[in-house]
């Protein structure tokens, strides 16, 4: 049986990290994308070509598209949405024109993943990405001052929150505000603070059920246009798997993602599984999820992180944490198992070490957060032995 396929991001030619550095780390798969483009524009069989033709002259191969952003009036269905869907499903066209069949997206309103602190050292010296419940809530209610916002923290955490911005300097004041609203490593977007009242303010009548159907509605629209194409669509879940700014998240819990999943019943419409936003929720079971939703995911993320009872949460090293790695990773091999015994054609599931911590000579470099060369190599280097080891525990 094939292993995984391993891969690593890549963010394109302005990354520090290029693809002679991610060739050395054994990874055959590349997971980029044409970042360049403006959100909702047609990605050009040209553009998507001069790309793929890039990362073929080092010996490597495009194997997912990570992400093919979607529009915002997509998701709030104001202003000229439906040419945006027409030209999502232009791009995907395009893609599989290219040969190029795995595209990873996320229906997050406004924000995409969220952090509080780039740079929060652990015991070791490493330094990792870290959410901080009263540091965003500091954000939210002081900072940002959202009209609504009081309702969303106890007086406890208000509390809290007061304190911890009257702590802080401007220059921590303007970081915080960077690292939450200028957009972190992947995010399509960012905002002033004058921006992102506007935005949340396209919300303002958009509650889960809203949303939830105006992503139905793009999955009918462009699921039959991915198939045509070869393409499979592959959702992420949100980052983290709850509310933020008041706004809501349909793909948070396995409920979420089984209705996703059920809107079209269609192999193309399909899963990420990131084992890190969802690990993040402790009512998640990551295994059971995995072993209900296996066959419709086509993409891995791979990552731990470590939560505590206040709902701040860090990331943790790839085999520890709240993850129970080994027996996600033996449930991957048992879905391989499962296509392989069905004749199916999607055995090499494509993973990558999500998220990797700051470390050795990489803490003196300026790397996307989260994406440092090392981090992420001993994160794969990690996670292959594992996979190594459950296949030869399973006699594979």
């Amino acid at each position: 049986m094939p292993q995984l396929e391993a891969t690593l991001r890549w963010y394109g030619p302005s990354d520090v990290i290029t693809l002679k550095s991610i060739k050395q780390t054994g990874a055959t798969g590349i997971v980029t994308a044409l970042h360049h483009l403006a959100n909702g524009a047609v990605w050009s069989i040209s553009e998507i070509a001069k790309r793929k033709q890039i990362i073929e002259a080092e010996g490597l191969r495009w194997s997912v598209v990570e992400s093919v952003p979607v529009h915002e009036a997509i998701k709030t269905h104001i202003g000229d949405f439906e040419r945006y869907i027409t030209n999502y499903g232009e791009t995907l066209k395009n893609l599989g024109a290219c040969g190029i069949t795995t595209v990873c997206y996320n229906f997050m309103p406004v924000l995409d993943w969220t952090r509080t602190n780039l740079n929060y050292e652990l015991p070791t010296g490493v330094t990792a990405l870290r959410f901080d419940k009263i540091a965003f809530a500091a954000f939210d209610l002081y900072i940002l001052k959202r009209s609504s916002a009081l309702q969303d923290y106890t007086p406890v955490e208000q509390e809290e929150a007061k304190k911890y911005i009257t702590a802080c300097t401007p220059v921590e004041i303007e970081e915080l505000t960077q690292t939450i609203l200028a957009g972190l490593p992947g995010s399509e977007e960012g905002y002033t603070l004058d921006d992102f009242h506007h935005k949340l303010e396209e919300y303002t009548a958009i509650d889960h059920k809203e949303l939830q159907a105006h992503l139905f509605y793009f999955l009918q629209k462009v699921v039959p246009v991915a198939a045509s194409a070869g393409v499979k669509l592959c959702i992420h879940p949100d980052d983290p798997p709850f509310s933020l700014f008041g706004l809501p998240r349909i793909v948070s819990t396995q409920t979420d993602i089984a209705a996703i999943l059920n809107a079209v019943p269609d192999i193309h419409n399909g899963l990420t599984f990131c084992t890190g936003s969802l690990g993040v929720r402790e009512d998640n079971d990551l295994v059971a999820m995995l072993k209900a939703l296996g066959s419709r995911i086509h993409f891995l993320h791979l990552r731990s992180t470590q939560r505590d009872a206040y709902g701040n949460f860090y990331e943790a090293d790839h085999l520890s944490g709240d993850v129970p790695m080994y027996e996600v990773l033996k449930a991957v091999i048992e879905e391989q198992q499962r296509r392989l015994a069905n004749n199916l054609s999607d055995i090499q599931i494509p993973f990558r070490p999500d998220h990797g911590h700051k470390m050795l000579d990489d803490q003196d470099k300026h790397t996307n957060p989260g994406y440092t060369a090392i981090g992420r190599l001993k994160g794969l280097a990690a996670l292959q032995g594992l996979e190594l080891g459950i296949r030869k525990s399973l006699g594979l």
